[in-house]
């Protein structure tokens, strides 16, 4: 066979399959409409809120359980995930508040929990973004609780004790910092720009790459990136949302010092979450202060069963030394373990919350 015979034979498989994309496509466009119009008809016959975050976690945890590739599980999932979010907007756009401005981790929290189509409100303060869900302003909240390197966020777990919000879902989102700036070389670097939390991420790698650098705390990572764009010799450390909104270069990609890095932030609602099968509940509870008296909390989830993934401890700025324990529980609270273990608490605890049964986050 010669070279043309080979070339011609390769540019026909190429129209071949081609071709049988196009029909693809075509085949697609038909079945996502069709599953849209069941959508649309499913959100004229219930009752209750749009959406319900138990039956977007089934969905998710299906698809992906079918998944034989050559797609990845997050390709797949995220793929989905868009269409159930377009779906959605036909029967309800949702407003979801979060810590911006846009370009924060908290941004892409929203984006990559409730996909592209709902509207990203953006809050000036952990404060704010309760507020706007509390108030009415936007549907929902996403909110940090924890990073897996610079453990709970305070303030949020203060305001989950107080406020009428519930969680109604998690998600887990792998925190990549990378170094931007714009036409700037490492060496130029004298000001780096970031949230206390991202620059404490990266404290060795600044160290050992920027010891002279000047590093300069700011409200948010997005924040750090508008400045960067705007003053010479400064560079930002946040995300790549950011670098792409603010027109910046990745100066150095993966800077965070530990490789897991990741942070953990609460969707919060005005309406409980069902069971999905796999789900989450969390509470607050202060014990007497006495002896043995964490341990008479504790004990009822031991006796039940039921086991317990997260303590925290806060201040409960009631009273000097008064602390107030967050607590994370595997399974959902109309489970008759969990639901066993929390009457029993109910009778023991001087104060309990809880915070919401939700469904554990896509791994």
């Amino acid at each position: 066979m010669t070279a043309n015979e080979k070339s011609g034979d390769d540019g026909n498989e190429l129209k071949r399959r081609r071709a049988a994309i196009d029909a693809l496509d075509r085949d697609l466009l038909r079945i996502v409409s069709e599953r849209a119009a069941h959508a649309q008809a499913i959100g004229l016959l219930k009752s209750g809120p749009a959406y319900r975050p138990e039956r977007e976690a089934e969905v998710l945890r299906r698809v992906v359980a079918m998944n034989k590739g050559p797609l990845s599980h997050d390709a797949v999932a995220g793929m989905f995930r868009e269409i159930m979010s377009a779906c959605l907007a036909l029967e309800q756009q949702l407003s979801v508040a979060y810590l911006g401005p846009p370009g924060t981790y908290s941004h892409t929290a929203v984006t990559r929990h409730f996909g592209e189509s709902v509207a990203a409100e953006p809050c000036a303060s952990i404060d704010e973004v309760f507020r706007a869900a509390e108030a009415g302003r936007a549907d929902y909240a996403v909110v940090p609780v924890e990073n897996s390197t610079e453990g709970a966020v305070g303030r949020t777990l203060d305001l989950m004790a107080q406020t009428p919000l519930i969680i109604v879902g998690e998600i887990k989102l792998r925190i990549r910092q990378n170094l931007l700036g714009r036409n700037l070389k490492l060496g130029q670097v004298k000001r780096v720009y970031s949230h206390a939390q991202s620059l404490a991420q990266c404290v060795q790698w600044l160290a050992q790459h920027l010891p002279a650098a000047e590093r300069v705390a700011v409200a948010s990572n997005a924040e750090a990136a508008r400045l960067a764009a705007a003053e010479p010799s400064t560079a930002a450390v946040a995300g790549e949302a950011a670098a792409a909104i603010y027109g910046l270069d990745v100066i150095s990609a993966h800077i965070e010092d530990e490789p897991n890095n990741t942070t953990r932030f609460w969707v919060l609602g005005r309406h409980a979450a069902g069971p999905s099968g796999k789900d989450e509940t969390s509470l607050v509870m202060s014990a007497k202060n006495q002896p043995g008296a964490v341990y008479a909390l504790l004990e009822p989830f031991a006796k039940h069963g039921v086991s317990m993934s997260r303590l925290e401890s806060r201040p409960a700025r009631t009273g000097l030394w008064e602390y107030l324990f967050f607590v994370d529980l595997e399974g959902h609270q109309t489970e008759p373990a969990v639901a066993a273990a929390l009457a029993e608490l109910k009778s023991r605890a001087p104060f309990l919350k809880l915070l919401g049964s939700y469904p554990a986050a896509l791994a």
